[in-house]
């Protein structure tokens, strides 16, 4: 089956590949290229998966990935994600997965404030300006 690991910026991963484990919100799945068609969420975390072009007992490759949707049609697999980092050193994956994601999601909290405060600043205005032409 052919997977593709794509971002907003880039496509990551865009292989033929025998096997893939990924993270749902209830938990671990594996897929086989047999496997019927479906669509998931996924949860910040690593996904792995075996080249098919390779020798039999290939390593097993990663992809730590963020939030996003998994959907698998036919033959293709395509996992859009905000956010991937492929590599093959689970340890190296998992400790850039931690530093890199939270580190954006807290510049998304902090977006998502100063927003809200910019939202609050301009109702209040739009009230002033109500008094002032009654």
């Amino acid at each position: 089956m052919r997977l593709r690991v794509i971002t907003p910026a880039r496509t990551c991963i865009d292989r033929k590949v025998a096997v893939l484990r990924a993270e749902a919100p209830d938990g671990e799945f594996g897929l086989l290229p047999r496997h019927g068609d479906f669509v998931t969420q996924l949860v910040p975390g690593i996904l792995s998966y075996a080249a098919a072009d390779g020798a039999r007992g290939e390593a097993i490759h990663h992809v730590a990935v963020n939030s996003g949707a998994l959907m698998k049609f036919g033959g293709d697999v395509t996992v859009a994600v905000r956010g991937a980092i492929a590599g093959d050193r689970l340890e190296d994956l998992r400790r850039q997965l931690d530093s890199d994601f939270r580190r954006q999601d807290e510049e998304e909290r902090g977006a998502r404030s100063a927003l809200a405060r910019l939202e609050a600043s301009m109702e209040r205005h739009l009230r002033e300006l109500e008094r002032v032409e009654r």
